[in-house]
């Protein structure tokens, strides 16, 4: 596999985060839940599949609209957080492209902000396919580009004015390869879905200061994360202080509120 190196780099680094990753991003990307199961049409009677899904909560939405769900992560530590908080949940560990289920068994499948993850994403979507059932649907989200998804952008611009964006990381699939409507057409077209679309769903990430996006970043993931801790003590610093300087035009009564839009795609299994 192409990606090897960054598959075990992504998965070491999930065991580690899930606490920082809940603090930090549990309120943002579930702000974008309810589009995403609209867009499985999920309600009561639905069998649906979250994958790749953290702390569970794509699947908990999915019941409290009468679904049953079961969920798999890569993560091992995920997974146990995720049981602990949603008992009422089936959940596994499994990889996207090797899920433990059998073919044509689930109505639909969730992946929230799970694809910028996977090292072969179309392996993912093939998989996706094998166990939906004909007219079964698949969706996910991915973040819009970082002119659109503020947070990401500053924390970038930052690095590459005062930092190295180039440090020698594992090779990694693009990160913003989705944030491209028609990128996800076009896969999931390929992947053999029909009546493919992306539609972009609008989020705030709420932060209060002093902590800004670069905390996120640097507590909350992986890539990311290992981008910043790669640069050196002052090019962090100046990082830090131009990330600071930004987020002042969207701070109100001491809460920053970045805009933080991302892709929904979906489509159907003929």
């Amino acid at each position: 596999m192409q990606f090897d190196e960054f598959a075990a780099f992504e998965k070491n680094g999930w065991e580690h985060v899930v606490p920082s990753y809940e603090d930090y991003f549990g309120r943002l990307t579930v702000q974008s839940h309810p589009a995403l199961l609209d867009a499985l049409a999920v309600g009561p009677g639905t069998r649906m599949l979250d994958v790749a899904a953290g702390p569970g909560y794509l699947a908990a939405a999915a019941i409290e609209r009468g679904a049953t769900a079961a969920a798999v992560d890569f993560s091992a530590s995920m997974i146990a957080h995720a049981r602990q908080l949603h008992p009422e949940i089936e959940f596994q560990i499994a990889d996207a492209a090797h899920l433990p289920f059998d073919d044509e068994s689930v109505d639909a499948v969730g992946i929230s902000f799970g694809m910028l993850h996977f090292p072969e994403p179309e392996r993912a979507l093939g998989e996706a396919a094998r166990v939906l059932r004909a007219g079964g649907r698949v969706a996910f989200t991915a973040w819009a580009l970082p002119e659109r998804a503020v947070g990401f952008g500053m924390v970038l611009d930052a690095i590459q004015l005062h930092g190295k964006p180039d440090v020698g990381m594992p090779p990694a699939p693009p990160f913003f390869r989705f944030s491209d409507p028609g990128e996800c057409v076009r896969v999931l077209t390929e992947a053999g879905f029909v009546d493919a679309r992306a539609v972009e769903v609008e989020q705030t990430w709420h932060l209060v200061l002093p902590e800004t996006p670069l905390d996120g970043l640097m507590h909350g993931g992986v890539r990311m994360a290992a981008l910043l801790r790669a640069q050196s003590r002052s090019a962090l610093a100046a990082i830090e202080q131009e990330v600071k300087t930004r987020v002042k035009a969207y701070t109100a009564h001491g809460e920053l509120l970045i805009p933080m839009p991302c892709v929904l795609a979906s489509a159907i299994k003929p």
